[in-house]
């Protein structure tokens, strides 16, 4: 028998994360409005939440992550990946590389191409400027004054001028800021730090947020299924240490549980593929094929080099003495090698001369490890990790059982298509050639992987590819935004679920397809929009 939470609430949010924090913040701004915010994870109360170089002890850690794994992936050789996903307050903004990336202007047009009143550039610039305090100060295209803090990084690198002007020589121009509508070029990337601390969503929007009386904040909550009744959403039923317990709302429930938990509440509660629900003992209430289709992610190359005769992390990891000063200047200046965000270096550029716009972005590292968790290299080296901002493939999250505690099916399907299959060998080819411009050559760049044996031809790079691209944390797309007669649409341009009243999704899987960079920051775009939307609607 369910416990009835006591009192009475106006909105449900399902989540925490980055869209949550700021959907909660926005939405118990009036404060006629009582709000009831449910995260699955814990309070921030871990110092590796705050150090910006915590994500190394974050990611992998089942305090921080829900420690996914995809499917083996026939893309990647039969590999399967963990896939991290933040399990605290402030979600994946508080564990992910914190790089502060709009994406394209052609992006969004496109979207609003598709149909999606409201999503062009135009649309959805005046809500990235409200979210911003940058470190640039108001003007056309940043704010001052936001919840989310945006800064300079806080320390910089020889050999990753020495990449950069390396660039140069490929002709690739040099950029201040990736986020005008156009990121073409070099440059270090902007950050969600503030003074040399990490800034997630929970800080910037949650925390001031919690003052409130109309807004209450559960965590270490479990959403086992929506409540629904003559066709609307009037509540939430979830379980919390041991218990389970039912609240309701007057007026609207908002799913913010990300890509993957947006689509695990969805289909537990009959939300979803008729054909893949019923053999799991779930009664299909609303057949919907596209709640946990459409999966789209960025796949990148992690391509090592070792250099010489130039310092990199990996030499000041394994020294004890270099770590002491290390953490000694963070805790004099809050600077160094520990407010690091994992990537420091942006390059955007083509992958062949023909794509009309920038189609592959680089993450360049001056550290190299096999992978997150693992300890760092014994050797100097570099990692030069290029991606496909656009990737053609598409996979699906679907449930295991109906069981709230099981883990889901991940099945990105990354490199499933010819298109991506030869957008990864280029990038392989650019990044080759990146590295044999003059601007290195002092510091003799050695190729690690994918290795020096691995010839030119499509077929033996996008092999390689397959054995040495991850995942970039990056999910996007499950529950699309779409027209009515889109079959594989969820949600329509106001983020409504299509049939089902009083409830609507807010995070990044209503992208209907994936934004040119990193997502964090379009997915608190989308919770601004989102919430507005929700305001507008509510009068």
């Amino acid at each position: 028998m369910a416990k009835r939470l006591e009192g009475e609430f106006d909105y449900i949010v399902v989540g925490a994360g980055t869209a949550g924090c700021i959907v909660a913040n926005r939405l118990s701004s009036n404060p006629a409005n009582k709000v009831l915010l449910l995260e699955a994870g814990g309070r921030d109360n871990w110092i590796w939440f705050h150090i910006p170089v915590g994500y190394l002890f974050a990611i992998g850690n089942p305090r921080s992550d829900w420690m996914f794994k995809t499917e083996p992936e026939p893309g990647l050789n039969g590999r399967a990946l963990a896939y991290p996903r933040g399990k605290v307050i402030g979600g994946c903004s508080a564990i992910n590389a914190m790089i502060s990336m709009r994406g394209q202007a052609a992006d969004y047009d496109h979207w609003r191409q598709l149909g999606l009143t409201g999503w062009g550039w135009n649309d959805v610039l005046p809500a990235f400027i409200k979210l911003e305090d940058h470190f640039m100060g108001a003007g056309d295209y940043h704010g001052s004054g936001g919840g989310f803090r945006v800064e300079a990084p806080r320390l910089s690198w020889t050999v990753l001028d020495a990449v950069a002007d390396a660039a140069t020589q490929l002709g690739i121009p040099r950029t201040a800021d990736f986020n005008t509508g156009d990121n073409e070029g070099i440059g270090y990337f902007h950050v969600n730090q503030k003074r040399g601390r990490r800034w997630s969503s929970a800080r910037g929007f949650l925390k001031p947020a919690l003052k409130r009386l109309n807004l209450r904040l559960e965590t270490d909550v479990l959403v086992e299924r929506l409540l629904i009744e003559d066709g609307r959403a009037v509540g939430v039923r979830y379980s919390q240490r041991g218990e389970t317990i039912e609240a309701r709302a007057k007026g609207e429930i908002v799913l913010c549980a990300g890509s993957i938990g947006s689509v695990q509440v969805l289909h537990r509660s009959g939300i979803g593929p008729a054909e893949w629900l019923a053999p799991l003992g779930i009664t299909p209430l609303v057949d919907r094929p596209g709640v946990g289709r459409n999966l789209q992610d960025h796949l990148q190359q992690r391509a090592i080099y070792q250099v010489s005769g130039v310092r990199t992390l990996n030499e000041t990891y394994h020294s004890l003495a270099r770590r002491g000063l290390m953490g000694l200047d963070y805790a004099l200046r809050r600077r160094g090698p520990l407010t690091m965000a994992p990537s420091q270096l942006g390059i955007f550029t083509r992958s062949d001369p023909h794509q009309e716009r920038v189609n592959i972005q680089f993450h360049v590292q001056p550290l190299s490890l096999d992978k997150f968790g693992d300890p760092l290299h014994r050797f100097p080296a570099i990692t030069v990790s290029a991606c496909n901002l656009r990737p053609t493939s598409r996979g699906e999250i679907r449930l295991r059982s109906a069981d709230p505690l099981a883990a889901p099916s991940i099945a990105p399907h990354y490199l499933s298509t010819d298109e991506d299959r030869k957008v990864a060998a280029d990038a392989i080819r650019v990044t080759r050639r990146l590295m044999k411009q003059p601007a290195l050559a002092k510091y003799q760049p050695q190729e690690y992987l994918p290795g020096p044996s691995v010839g030119d031809d499509d077929a033996a790079l996008a092999k390689a590819a397959g054995d040495i691209g991850t995942t970039i944390f990056h999910p996007v797309g499950t529950a699309k935004m779409g027209l009515p007669s889109d079959p594989l649409a969820v949600v329509d341009e106001r983020l409504r679920v299509y049939g089902i009243g009083a409830l609507r999704v807010v995070d990044a899987s209503i992208m209907p397809t994936i934004t040119s960079g990193n997502t964090n920051t379009p997915a608190a775009m989308i919770g601004e929009k989102g919430a507005a939307m929700i305001l507008e609607d509510g009068r």
